[in-house]
């Protein structure tokens, strides 16, 4: 019998969403950095084997008061999840409270038909005592879910999800090749390598204002015989000011940029490549329709 199945990862923002769909799919899918809302887009990874195939969706932390209608689309990505899903994985970490009348947990409790899981990350920041707690806790808000203590970090008890996943996966069709990993293209991963870099070398607003675009991306041969890609990007900002910052004095902050991008896509790619990046201002783009479907929200 061959399983599979739409397993769906949602939770707040900064639980270890993106930790945890890289340590099941064994490949770098999503951006992981400390800041909130490091996800922008619903990222699918496929895990396939011999008798089954699971294809799991990381999504945006809930952004519980939208300023944007960029926070918006990132909410329609969690919702759409509940329309899909065959398992919903509830990723929450053991220092995360929630708040009474928690809209996305009031909405789960809602959810009975829906295989679930509450996956308790970074059990190796508490003790026995406190893990029990939490594990009492979850078994009273969401009865109708099992509980599965994790590090995705650590890579501890994350076997015993993927094979808890697993038994739960319905009967089901090959739905991509057994070989695939994802369905997104190279330019989207070389878009996101960009962005976590920002994420990573910039503080304040600069990386919730920026987008990154992949304007080319062409694979050459070199005189040595070896490929080489060669990749332009442009980042949008929307104000000069963010654009001074990004930029730096002299160009150094983006040339580090640039350097730091280039070998983490050397990296991905496994080939020499040669980065080309842009800064340009769009006022708002955050609010812009026409720029946000362009981006990939809508």
């Amino acid at each position: 019998m061959h399983r599979s199945g739409f397993i769906n990862i949602i939770g707040h923002p900064n639980v270890g969403k993106s930790t945890l769909m890289n340590a099941l799919v064994g490949e770098r899918m999503s951006i992981i950095t400390n800041k909130p809302q490091t996800t922008r887009h619903r990222i699918i990874g496929i895990l396939s084997g011999e008798d089954f195939q699971m294809v799991l969706s990381d999504t945006p932390g809930v952004v519980e008061k939208p300023a944007y209608k960029m926070h918006q689309a990132m909410n329609s990505f969690v919702q759409s999840t509940f329309e899909d899903a065959d398992l919903m994985l509830l990723v929450t970490d053991v220092l995360e409270e929630y708040k009474a009348g928690d809209q996305l947990l009031e909405q789960l409790r809602r959810q009975t038909s829906i295989p679930m899981f509450v996956v308790l990350n970074k059990i190796d920041l508490v003790d026995e005592e406190k893990l029990e707690q939490l594990k009492t806790f979850w078994a009273e808000q969401l009865p109708q879910a099992q509980v599965i203590p994790i590090s995705a970090l650590k890579k501890i008890s994350t076997d015993l999800l993927l094979s808890t996943l697993k038994e739960n996966l319905p009967e089901g069709p090959e739905y991509y090749p057994k070989d695939q990993l994802t369905d997104r293209p190279e330019r989207f991963f070389m878009s996101e390598i960009v962005r976590e870099k920002i994420m990573t070398l910039y503080h304040q607003e600069i990386p919730y204002a920026t987008q990154v675009i992949i304007e080319e991306f062409k694979e050459d041969q070199t005189v040595g015989g070896k490929a080489i890609a060669r990749i332009s990007a442009t980042i949008f900002v929307e104000r000069d000011t963010q654009k001074s910052i990004l930029i730096g004095k002299n160009g150094v902050s983006i040339k580090k940029l640039g350097m730091e991008a280039r070998l983490d896509m050397e990296k991905f790619l496994e080939k020499k490549v040669f980065l080309e990046l842009f800064v340009k201002v769009k006022d708002n783009w955050r609010n812009d329709d026409f720029f946000l479907k362009q981006f990939g929200y809508k």
